[in-house]
């Protein structure tokens, strides 16, 4: 069952998540969530429990944010053509992935390995799917996609290759000849380019 958050507990997330985002993980600890929170430690406790389960609440509060905000996206794209939709989604995805690329870096399997978590995800990658399909329909039925490619399989490709990507940074360093600073903004175009390139040729768009 997913889990419901209070205004505080959504509070005190958001301040973790943004001291993680700026000093790491390891360097992050509760007193300092709860200093800049203006919170005490035993209000941590008593909602959390641990920094770990701290985190792993964290991570359902977000996975149940970016399902919230691909609702709101997929409502923007309902009427245009097959092969936008397809290339707009998975911008989309990977925009996601790479603007909380800190957080998949330290979130450890047993963080995501409880039943609420296990939950939304699962129900996320089936909406994420159920919108794939219809828009490979579509494009078959209007003859812009040749083949008829599962989307489950899509989803499984994007969503691998951008978590690859964000878990591997120095390997994407040895391949990107441009600064530190420019780095991320080049990287995550270079996987949207090549996402866009794998995807349109599985589905047998002509244009790729």
């Amino acid at each position: 069952m997913q889990q419901k958050f209070s205004a505080k507990q959504i509070h005190i997330l958001e301040i973790a998540e943004e001291l993680i985002a700026e000093n790491g993980f390891e360097k992050t600890s509760v007193r300092d969530i709860s200093n800049k929170a203006k919170v005490n430690v035993a209000m941590i406790s008593y909602y959390f429990g641990s920094k770990e389960k701290m985190m792993s609440s964290l991570y359902e509060y977000r996975v149940q944010r970016s399902k919230e905000k691909f609702s709101e996206f997929t409502s923007t794209i309902t009427y245009g053509n097959p092969e936008m939709q397809i290339k707009e989604l998975i911008n989309f995805i990977v925009g996601e992935v790479f603007q909380y690329k800190y957080f998949h870096g330290f979130v450890k399997q047993e963080m995501r390995d409880t039943d609420s978590v296990r939950d939304i995800l699962t129900e996320y990658y089936i909406v994420c799917v159920s919108i794939l399909e219809k828009i490979i329909e579509k494009g078959i039925s209007t003859g812009v996609f040749k083949k008829a490619a599962k989307a489950e399989d899509l989803l499984a490709t994007i969503v691998g290759t951008v978590l690859f990507t964000v878990r591997n940074k120095p390997f994407y360093e040895k391949f990107l000849n441009c600064s530190i600073q420019d780095l991320p903004f080049n990287i995550e175009n270079k996987i949207k380019s090549h996402l866009h390139n794998c995807v349109f040729s599985v589905l047998g768009y002509e244009k790729y």
